[in-house]
């Protein structure tokens, strides 16, 4: 990225945010615009796809708080005209390129008296947010490629258990047809213009020189002789791909999963980027979750909640485990099955959580009614309201 760039790339308007819009805000605006302008849901249209480019390269630096404080301090300092001098300015007129800036220049012959005395600290401040090494050559260096954000759905059981899900991905990457040469043929030549740095210098005023990328090789370096068809000379194209990725057990819904160096591929020999997955899980006709334990209702007739018995339970994806009830279980009473809820982090397994409700019937044999009316006959005497009544009156 060039001089020009930092100082006048606006990434807080890309993403249409303010600039002390909260994390939680970058990641919400950039998730919205990269589902809108994705080369997949915009086949064939350059324009969308270049809005792409730019909305992943604004939230590849916002989304990091340091590489943002970096970006943010950038701007303050140039952005507003920040070391300006001219002939009557204190110290007179100095003359030196900000690229001796970047570049870590420790002064000398042909560096003047003003660029000294920075001893490339500058370098230190905006070398992290734009992969600057030093010097006009910079181009060259490696760069890390973009991150990557896709979304996948679940069912309860895959993420309880853990799944292997395909994802297809669209990113930026090298143009297989011409080997990321531009060339057809795959020999393009170096730029006249730029003496292959991918650089030029212009007069900024004020004894100002600022680097901007090459007009004639847009910044690559080379320039093709026979311009690639697939990726019109660019060396760059949108790639797609598919590849199995292991979503880990016990994922929540909602959660974002960091693969590392799964994202877009690096550009001369730098490291891929990261892939973030956004995992929706659906629901389960039975079983719920909270935390790491898995939740159930169920039914139970009245002689078992009143004298006690064994009831079956169902488990998810394994044999039914036997919970013992004690005489006089109320309704809603919750126990646990341990070890049979969702696998945890360290492998181990959360617990079951059996929530008992009485079953009320609604049609009921000639023996059961007889045997109802001989219970209610036997517990006339019996009020479960007393209490209530006797609470209500405040005693």
């Amino acid at each position: 990225m060039s001089t020009k760039d930092f100082v006048e790339k606006d990434y807080y308007k890309v993403l249409g945010v303010p600039k002390d819009a909260t994390e939680a805000e970058i990641k919400k605006a950039y998730r919205k615009l990269a589902r809108e302008f994705h080369p997949d849901a915009n086949k064939g249209d350059a324009t969308a796809e270049e809005r792409f480019k730019e909305i992943s390269e604004a939230n590849d630096v916002l989304a990091d708080a340091k590489r943002r404080k970096e970006y943010d301090e950038a701007r303050a300092l140039f952005g507003n005209g920040g070391f300006r001098a001219g002939p009557g300015g204190a110290g007179g007129s100095f003359n030196f390129d900000l690229g001796d800036l970047f570049g870590g220049a420790q002064g000398g012959a042909g560096t003047g008296a003003g660029a000294g005395g920075f001893g490339g600290g500058l370098g230190d401040v905006f070398g992290g947010l734009f992969n600057r090494g030093g010097g006009a050559g910079t181009r060259t260096q490696p760069r890390r490629g973009q991150d990557i954000e896709s979304e996948v759905t679940l069912s309860f059981a895959e993420a309880v258990e853990g799944a292997t899900v395909p994802l297809r991905m669209s990113s930026s990457a090298a143009c297989k047809a011409c080997s990321g040469t531009g060339d057809k043929n795959g020999t393009p030549r170096v730029c006249p213009t730029c003496v292959g740095t991918g650089q030029v210098s212009r007069g900024a005023g004020g004894g100002f020189s600022l680097t901007d990328p090459c007009p004639d090789c847009k910044g690559r370096g080379l320039i093709p002789e026979n311009p690639c068809d697939v990726c019109k000379g660019s060396g760059r194209a949108t790639s797609s791909r598919t590849m199995q990725v292991r979503i880990p057990a016990g994922v929540s819904d909602g959660q974002r999963i960091r693969l590392r160096g799964k994202g877009a591929p690096g550009e001369r020999g730098g490291p891929n980027g990261d892939l973030y997955v956004v995992v929706h899980v659906g629901t389960h006709p039975v079983f719920g979750r909270k935390d790491d334990n898995l939740t159930i209702t169920v039914p139970v007739s009245y002689p078992e909640a009143a004298l006690g018995g064994e009831v079956k339970v169902p488990t998810l994806g394994g044999p039914p485990v036997t919970l013992k009830l004690p005489p006089g279980t109320p309704n809603g009473r919750t126990m646990r099955a341990r070890g049979k809820g969702a696998v945890r982090k360290d492998g181990t397994r959360g617990d079951l959580l059996v929530t008992v409700e009485v079953a009320v019937p609604k049609d009921l044999g000639d023996k059961a009614r007889e045997a109802l009316e001989s219970y209610r006959e036997a517990t006339a005497g019996e009020d479960p309201r007393a209490e209530l009544f006797q609470a209500s009156k405040g005693a």
